[in-house]
């Protein structure tokens, strides 16, 4: 199928007009909304895109192939992902479990070379789009006029609410990233967290400021895959980092939980979600930004809890927060692209872009969400009914628990 007729095919509204190889115009939709003009004007690139849109739309955009001359990457993509239907994997249930054995088998040295292919950049590159704290992961919008930084601030706060910390105990942050969220809950509360990534950059930066916070007796962190992990915790937390474990390794994640946790512990699991049901990772995604990386479903997710003998205790479905994050990274990361630019190059910066947008319009068009689970081994471990989490909020928001 050619191009022209790809898009005829597919894009019946909104009013988008495409320059093709040899000055050709082709306009498409049904005129309504902002008009949006891009050009594509190699005819290589052109079959490319026509053949694998899903995966050569992202790449002609990264090789300045594909240009947006009006309306911005943003309505573009957005237009294209409301005129799309969702790609399924070839082959059904057989096509995923091949994908399984061959994208997201994640043994330990895969996930290293994985995580440090997108965690490993530059921390001054990070720091140019993310909150102060360095947060990579999303925020919670307790109200909607919040900045990033006090959002990311508010979910630090709603997690350490649902883990009910107590003075001294003990604390599991698997995947702790920069070591934000460790330093915060042993400032809100005073207990002795563990943190342990994949991630030599996140490694270097999270000693520092443990060091830099005269915390480093009570927040410790390490270069560990949690399958390495020794020893029992009161309280285990994960955010963002279940997205890179890969469906064929959910059992052995959940029994690794439930072996450190201690028996009236509890432990929240903030992960990405898809609200669609199984399927594969978008294939641009997983090449450029997230190799061995899968969005779960739920389904897919509590017959591994329950086989691991966990609790649910509780579960939250947070819809357009990520979203939300998403819009704030990419005006900071646009804001300063030019600095992002003299880091890397022109390329690097075209991939970001795309990234951050077709990563906003995963949240809002197609599907994705971010659950949190509250697992326990006993169901008494945590109250009757969900007060104590406003409650406990309320009171680290007060001033003086706040995290410095």
């Amino acid at each position: 199928m050619s191009l022209q007729d790809l898009l005829k095919n597919h894009v019946r509204h909104g009013a988008l007009s495409v320059r093709l190889p040899g000055g050709a115009r082709l306009e498409l939709g049904d005129g309504t909304g902002p008009r949006i003009a891009a050009s594509l004007t190699d005819p290589l690139w052109c079959a490319r895109v026509a053949a694998r849109p899903a995966l050569a739309a992202g790449e002609a955009y990264m090789a300045g192939a594909l240009t947006v001359e009006e309306g911005g990457l943003y309505a573009l993509m957005d237009l294209m992902a409301r005129s799309f239907p969702v790609a399924k994997p070839a082959g059904g249930a057989l096509g995923r479990w091949w994908l399984d054995r061959r994208m997201q088998a994640n043994s330990r040295r895969a996930s290293r070379r994985n995580v440090a292919h997108h965690y490993d950049l530059s921390t001054d590159f990070y720091r140019r789009f993310l909150d102060e704290d360095m947060q990579y992961s999303c925020a919670y919008f307790a109200r909607p006029e919040m900045t990033l930084e006090e959002a990311q601030a508010a979910k630090k706060r709603h997690i350490a609410a649902k883990l009910r910390l107590e003075p001294g105990q003990r604390v599991l942050d698997i995947g702790c990233g920069w070591g934000g969220l460790a330093l915060s809950l042993a400032s809100y509360c005073p207990v002795d967290v563990d943190g342990v990534t994949l991630s030599q950059e996140q490694l270097a930066l999270a000693r520092a400021r443990a060091a830099d916070a005269r915390m480093e007796e009570h927040v410790r962190f390490f270069l560990t895959d949690y399958r390495d992990v020794r020893g029992r915790y009161d309280r285990i937390v994960s955010v963002g980092m279940f997205e890179h474990v890969g469906r064929p390794n959910y059992q052995a994640y959940f029994d690794a939980v439930a072996a450190h946790l201690a028996d009236d512990g509890v432990a929240v699991i903030h992960s990405i979600g898809r609200s669609d049901g199984p399927d594969v990772t978008q294939p641009w995604i997983a090449k450029y930004i997230f190799p061995g990386g899968y969005i779960p479903a739920l389904s897919e997710v509590l017959p591994a809890v329950e086989r691991a003998g966990l609790v649910v205790a509780d579960i939250e479905i947070l819809r357009l927060h990520y979203a939300e994050t998403l819009k704030r990274w990419r005006a900071r990361f646009m804001a300063r692209r030019a600095e992002i630019a003299r880091l890397y190059d022109e390329r690097f910066c075209r991939m970001w872009e795309f990234y951050l947008v077709v990563s906003e319009l995963a949240f809002r068009v197609r599907g994705h969400m971010v659950f949190q689970l509250q697992l326990a081994r006993r169901g008494e471990a945590v109250p009757l009914t969900r007060d104590y989490i406003a409650e406990a909020e309320r009171a680290l928001e007060a001033p003086r628990r706040i995290a410095a």
